[in-house]
């Protein structure tokens, strides 16, 4: 049996941070990466508005944030993150960071979905007399609706991996215990424990994204 420091209180503490984080994180950054993947698509070179000055703009900046790995983000904006939580350490100080990396990510995965649609679904909004956005409500997201789930559940656990990097720089939650406990201070279980909890997690994640998405494809 492993020798352990760690107790349950400060396990089920750590898995409360983390759904909090990943949570906040997930509704925020879906808030402002959704809007920006439509948008990227409908203002992109032959799509529906066509706003070459626009798409010029965006694009470039969901890819330098894109470029940056987590890790690396999360530091560069501490000066940005205690302007608006006031710290930069623990849950709070954690979110502030996410919220910037995910937001981009979904942008693309939404992008990519909607790419994948068939252009005769445009063409036919087109046809009826759509507005840009009628089309976007009617037509693209409908038929994009299960690529949508899957891009989603790709994020959230995209986040989650985020959420045990902050660990590092005491972000708190499972990636914080996992660093206290099982890296700096030798503990097996809480490495081991922390590893598989987050197996199980990503694994009923995917799961269940696939479920729905596959019910989604069949209606």
């Amino acid at each position: 049996m492993f020798e352990t420091a760690i107790t349950l209180e400060q396990f089920v503490t750590a898995m409360k941070d983390t759904l909090i984080m990943v949570s906040i994180s997930l509704f925020l950054g879906s808030l402002l990466g959704v809007p920006l993947g439509i948008i990227m698509v409908i203002t992109r070179p032959g799509g529906l508005v066509n706003h070459r000055f626009f798409y010029a703009l965006i694009n470039p900046i969901i890819n330098i944030i894109r470029s940056l790995p987590f890790i690396i983000l999360l530091i560069s904006i501490i000066p940005f993150t205690r302007f608006i939580v006031h710290t930069t350490i623990g849950t709070t100080g954690a979110i502030v960071p996410l919220i910037i990396f995910i937001a981009p990510y979904i942008a693309r995965l939404v992008e990519s979905s909607l790419l994948e649609i068939n252009p005769g679904i445009i063409e036919a909004a087109r046809s009826m007399g759509a507005t840009p956005l009628q089309a976007i409500w009617h037509f693209l997201l409908p038929e994009a609706l299960a690529s949508l789930v899957l891009a989603l559940t790709t994020a959230t656990i995209g986040l989650i991996g985020a959420t045990a990097m902050a660990g590092t720089v005491g972000g708190g939650g499972i990636g914080d215990l996992a660093i206290t406990y099982g890296y700096q201070r030798f503990d097996t279980f809480a490495t081991v424990s922390t590893a598989l909890v987050l197996i199980v997690v990503v694994q009923g994640l995917q799961s269940l994204g696939n479920v729905i998405s596959r019910r989604l494809r069949r209606e």
